[in-house]
Formats: C-alpha cells, sequence, structure tokens
C-alpha cells in the first residue's frame, strides 16, 4: 500500500444543529464519526438511498472538485443540488501531493461533456480536446467515460467515482478494472461508490457497507455478490417467484 492521500474523514458533528434534516437525517450520516482508509482502493456500497452518493460527492466537494464532476480547475454547475455535509467533513491527509484530484459522476457526465464541448467552442480552450482525446459527445456513454480515465487519470493522482458502472457494458468495467490497477500500483488512490461486482471483486480493494455502518467486508459476502450469483444461478426460478409475487 502507498502512502495515502486521505488517510481519514472525520464528521464534525458537534457543528450540526439539527440531525432531523436533510443530510443529516439519512441513518448513515445520522451515525457517522469517522471513516479510516487503509487502501489505494476503496468501494462504498449499500442499497439505493442509502447515502453513498451523498457521502462521496462530499467528500470531493470537501477536495474542492465540482459535485457534477470534473478537476479542481473544472468549477462548473447546471443546478446546485448538492447537500452541505461537505462543510462538515474533516480530510486528514498524508501530506503528500496528488499529481491530479478527479471526481467522475456518471449521473452528471452529460452535463460535464456538454460544459467541455462549450469551452472549446465560446470560450476557446482548445486545449481540451487533446487533454480529453477529441469530444466527448462524439463517444457513446460508456467510451467517453473510459476516455476520461485514460486521457485525465494518471500516477499518484485522488479519484472520486460516483457509480462508473453504470456507463460501462461488462466487459468496459473489467477495463476501468485493469486502468484502476493500473493506477493503484503506480501511487493513486480511488474511493469508489459501486454497486458493480466486477469492480468490487478489486483482489487489492477494501469495501466498506454502508447498510452495516461502513463495516468492512469480504467480497463474497457481500448482497451484490450474493445477490447477483443466486440470481445467475437461478434466473428461471428466480423470476418465477418475482413474477408470482407480483399477483
Amino acid at each position: 500500500m502507498n502512502d495515502l492521500f486521505i488517510k481519514r474523514i472525520i464528521f464534525e458533528r458537534d457543528k450540526v444543529s439539527d440531525f432531523s434534516k436533510y443530510p443529516f437525517s439519512i441513518p448513515i450520516i445520522n451515525n457517522f464519526e469517522s471513516l479510516d482508509f487503509h487502501s489505494n482502493v476503496t468501494f462504498l456500497i449499500g442499497e439505493n438511498g442509502v447515502g453513498k452518493s451523498t457521502l462521496i460527492e462530499a467528500i470531493a466537494l470537501s477536495l474542492g472538485l465540482s459535485s457534477e464532476s470534473g478537476t479542481q480547475n473544472f468549477l462548473y454547475k447546471s443546478k446546485d443540488t448538492h447537500s452541505s455535509l461537505n462543510r462538515y467533513l474533516t480530510l486528514h491527509k498524508s501530506g503528500r501531493v496528488p499529481s491530479t484530484k478527479y471526481f467522475l459522476r456518471a449521473e452528471s457526465f452529460y452535463n460535464f461533456s456538454t460544459e467541455m464541448q462549450r469551452l472549446v467552442e465560446e470560450d476557446s480552450f482548445i486545449t481540451l480536446l487533446d487533454a480529453y482525446g477529441g469530444y466527448l459527445h462524439e463517444c457513446s456513454h460508456g467510451e467517453a467515460f473510459l476516455k476520461v480515465v485514460q486521457n485525465r487519470f494518471s500516477k499518484e493522482g485522488l479519484y472520486i467515482l460516483d457509480e462508473p458502472e453504470a456507463a460501462l457494458s461488462p466487459n468496459r468495467q473489467m477495463s476501468l478494472l485493469c486502468l484502476i490497477d493500473e493506477l493503484s500500483k503506480s501511487g493513486s488512490q480511488f474511493i469508489i461508490a459501486t454497486h458493480s461486482p466486477i469492480l468490487i471483486s478489486y483482489r487489492d480493494g477494501e469495501i466498506l457497507d454502508l447498510n452495516q455502518n461502513l463495516k468492512k467486508v469480504e467480497y463474497k459476502e457481500t448482497e451484490i455478490f450474493k445477490t447477483y450469483k443466486l440470481f445467475l444461478e437461478n434466473s428461471d426460478r428466480m423470476q418465477e417467484y418475482l413474477f408470482e409475487n407480483e399477483n
């Protein structure tokens, strides 16, 4: 393991005036005190609505990144929808300075691609075309997503990813896994919110389950692995069960 850029996150609970209001009312945030990182690749997993994106967005904002994707120099927003959680987080860092910081969010990637093209065409930031390998809107969603990783991620960087599998086929998820492995072995740190059984299989990663109060879990003990395994091995029986229960 390399010396991590972010070693610990502390939630300044004493600064919160009302835990009944969003985002502090989310159970995982309501109970949150601190989070320690031990691996170059950390996965945050949990059911929809548990708070993965809220937490990972707050980490990105605490690093000075846009809530919609990009580096620390790519600040824009199509709509102000992020929570205030970042104001209550303190990041304990190693002192190492990452070569680059990047927040990559599948949900708002279209907005990011549009803003990048606007900067080129309206503000003459032509260098962005070389930096990103061309206009991202000229590629499929998945191709553009991987192009960002291939062109903008470098060794000794700090990368925050929110559900990257939403943009990627299973084969492209495996391609991303190879890039993550290469970069993590070159001193980069990843914090990834995901539902992907392919990504969380990464043998050198650490999986933290928000449904279990950020408990460290082994790959084959995750609900993600168990659910996919059960369905794929018994797809006909599972569908019979699911559709019968609809009536």
